[in-house]
């Protein structure tokens, strides 16, 4: 089962390079984020038409997440998170494809920071933790991913520049501390087990030339539960597509897991 996480940064914009890509890659299940629109205007028929069953939370003009799966029907289990009864972005959306349970995320940016956009971010942080710690007591075979909007570490590894990312929400010392806890619950960056060293971006600002200096960073992770982990082949960025006209700022990146 290939799973991928793909933040289009506007579905409406971006629906020629998605359907493009669910066309040539052909991914069992593709997770999206940052949709920009409302559920209304989610374009159902038009992904339907490529063969994806889809379920979705929208929200318009912000945010917004989807899960689809080739040939099927995701079965939703969950939009939100709990702890927040007044928080109304639309950021996580769960759902089980085959035996494989997915979590679609887009967590915060947090910026500017501080202030009250970086303690939204914190806060969503925890909430992710709580609930992450439900699911990997299910014992299911789970995948947690989407657009983390945090770059793990301070290295060239995972940031084009660690001194121009400093000040950034996404590379503070508190939202990789958050990411940290996250991982030691026993989940896997599915990421850096197929790929330890060496850099490996999967996002590139549209300004000052970003793209073609290759001055990236990584913030789109699959965090894998141990049943999960257990059945990883394989894991990467499709980083081509970021390349083509009027894509993303973010490139697909995928796992690969064995069949039960």
């Amino acid at each position: 089962m290939k799973i991928v996480t793909y933040n289009v940064n506007g579905i409406g914009a971006r629906l020629p390079r998605l359907l493009e890509y669910l066309e040539e890659q052909a991914p069992d299940v593709c997770c999206l984020q940052e949709l920009k629109a409302d559920d209304e205007k989610f374009p159902a028929a038009a992904i339907e038409g490529v063969g994806y069953g889809a379920v979705w939370h929208g929200q318009k003009s912000w945010n917004g997440v989807a899960i689809l799966a080739k040939g099927r029907q995701p079965e939703e289990r969950r939009r939100g998170l709990a702890g927040d009864p007044d928080d109304t972005h639309s950021r996580y959306i769960e759902a089980t494809v085959g035996d494989v349970l997915v979590g679609c995320l887009y967590l915060p940016n947090g910026n500017p920071q501080p202030g009250p956009k970086f303690d939204y971010k914190l806060a969503w942080m925890e909430r992710l933790i709580v609930h992450a710690a439900g699911l990997l007591a299910t014992e299911l075979p789970a995948v947690l991913c989407g657009d983390y909007n945090v770059i793990p570490t301070l290295s060239h590894d995972d940031t084009f520049s660690v001194r121009a990312m400093a000040q950034d929400a996404l590379m503070q010392p508190e939202s990789r501390a958050a990411f940290r806890r996250l991982l030691f619950q026993g989940w896997t960056d599915a990421l850096r087990v197929r790929h330890p060293a060496g850099p490996l971006y999967t996002f590139w600002d549209y300004q000052a030339g970003a793209w073609q200096r290759d001055a990236g960073f990584r913030i789109d992770h699959h965090l894998l539960s141990p049943a999960a982990a257990d059945r990883l082949i394989d894991a990467g960025v499709d980083k081509v597509y970021r390349g083509r006209e009027k894509a993303s700022d973010h490139a697909p990146t995928w796992v690969v897991l064995r069949d039960a």
